[in-house]
């Protein structure tokens, strides 16, 4: 087993081999893994009233090469089943009084330092090689991740002339709009934990009708990753009731980039037109100037 997502799994079929301190350890975390995931393995060992070696010989009984190992998989676990209470009640006890500002910024600097160590290159240059030659490119995001998906469709139309948003409210309407994704398709799926259903079934149906799958998702354990050609891992944090989605967006704005480059000489045209026509339509506001 290698998934976070097996962790109470191992603990349950391990439970009846512990010892007296690591049953305590295996107690706490099924009760409270949202409190334990962000603690350090000393905090932990003086919560549960044990060792700190014995809290670090737990996770290598587990089956992990440490304790932090052990602790992202808690994260993991954390991230995908909080409820919205628990994710207020959660954020209360992890930031307390703090400088908010300063803690939330803080938080997201190090989701895209994360993202920018971990992230696959060969699989980010695949994806921007499969978009340009692709006969149609559709894009999927819902609920929290509909923001993303918006602002990747808002500029792929500057770039492409065959880009297809995924507007939806029910699971139905999805489906009827990547009807006729093909071989020759490209459907680039973004959802992050709670993962959306909708996204997680129209990207196992793009995958069987032979359409290249881009996800752009938080993990190797989301649903999304199995059923991607090419997965976009960007990490996301939870600091407060909302995700931090701040390295998802460093993302895409650099997957927009490497395309943009790539077809520069006909968005050099497009924005030509474009400022004409902005100008001649007063589309933005003029700026005086002393």
């Amino acid at each position: 087993m290698d998934k976070h997502s097996d962790l109470l799994k191992r603990i349950n079929l391990a439970y009846n081999t512990f010892s007296k301190g690591q049953k305590k350890i295996a107690d706490y975390l099924v009760k409270n893994y949202d409190k334990a995931a962000f603690m350090t393995a000393s905090q932990l060992s003086k919560v549960i009233n044990v060792s700190c070696s014995t809290v670090v010989r737990f996770a290598v009984e587990l089956g992990y090469d440490g304790f932090p190992y052990l602790q992202r998989a808690l994260q993991e676990l954390v991230r995908t089943n909080l409820t919205a209470f628990q994710r207020i009640e959660m954020t209360s006890s992890r930031v307390g009084e703090q400088d908010l500002l300063s803690t939330i910024l803080n938080f997201d600097i190090m989701k895209i330092k994360q993202t920018l160590e971990e992230i696959d290159h060969k699989a980010f240059d695949a994806a921007v090689e499969s978009i340009l030659s692709a006969k149609k490119i559709y894009i999927l995001g819902v609920r929290s991740s509909s923001a993303l998906a918006t602002f990747l469709g808002f500029y792929m139309n500057l770039i492409f002339d065959n880009v297809k948003l995924i507007h939806t409210t029910s699971a139905s309407e999805i489906f009827e709009q990547i009807l006729r994704v093909g071989a020759d398709d490209v459907v680039i799926g973004i959802s992050f934990p709670r993962y959306s259903a909708r996204t997680v079934k129209a990207m196992e149906y793009a995958k069987n009708q032979g359409a290249c799958v881009i996800a752009v998702t938080d993990s190797e354990t989301s649903p999304l990753t199995p059923l991607a050609t090419y997965p976009l891992i960007a990490r996301t944090d939870i600091a407060s009731i909302a995700d931090s989605l701040v390295a998802p967006l460093s993302v895409l704005n650099a997957l927009i980039a490497a395309l943009g480059m790539r077809k520069k000489e006909s968005i050099y045209k497009t924005f030509d037109n474009l400022e004409r026509i902005w100008s001649e339509y007063e589309v933005y506001e003029a700026v005086k100037t002393e």
